[in-house]
């Protein structure tokens, strides 16, 4: 489970939920945050999602995200040809298997160089660099952290980045514990509670 702050104000959570059936691994997750300022509701956003693997392979994945009224959607195929087939609100086509799933709690995600957009299905060009360990303090517990840097490979200033995320994951179980970005404000995910 996890809170998502906005300037240190909580908006909202995002739950996570793994389950093994036969070969099979699940990874349902719902997620909400609503930002308003003198009662105007700036931003409304819900998604749920299920992502599906076999033996650490990803063969399916399928997202509904409301953002402010608009709907966005993704669908991800393992096809024959050992491709994902990805239809997406802003990308529909093909992809390498080894493409990563944007999908933070997959510590996995910072070994490539791709991601695949979990609300939209574009496939997302990335560089991360490992900032070190840090020690870190979330809920009232320490961390030993590995810290990484994720950023959009487009040739843009870091400002204008469409990814430009900071992720912590802890340096024993490799479980992520917070990321946090800048975008009209400090948006900051924190590890509230494993079961």
């Amino acid at each position: 489970k996890y809170k998502l702050f906005l300037n240190d104000k909580l908006i909202g959570t995002h739950d996570f939920n793994f389950k093994e059936k036969g070969d099979l691994f699940y990874v349902t997750s719902q997620g909400n945050f609503k930002v308003d300022k003198l009662g105007v509701v700036l931003m409304d956003y819900r998604t749920e999602s299920e992502e599906v693997y076999k033996n650490g392979q990803l063969i399916r994945f399928s997202s509904k995200t409301n953002q402010n009224e608009k709907e966005k959607f993704v669908k991800v195929i393992l096809d024959e040809k050992n491709k994902f087939y990805i239809d997406g609100s802003s990308f529909k086509g093909e992809s390498e298997s080894t493409v990563s799933l944007g999908s933070w709690w997959n510590h996995e995600i910072v070994k490539n160089t791709k991601q695949i957009s979990p609300i939209s299905g574009r496939i997302i060009n990335q560089k991360v660099k490992f900032l070190g360990k840090k020690n870190i303090l979330i809920n009232g517990k320490n961390y030993s952290s590995l810290h990484f840097h994720f950023l959009s490979d487009d040739g843009k200033p870091a400002k204008k980045k469409k990814l430009n995320m900071q992720v912590w994951y802890d340096s024993e179980t490799l479980l992520w514990i917070k990321a946090s970005y800048d975008k009209l404000g400090n948006w900051e995910y924190r590890l509230v509670e494993v079961k």
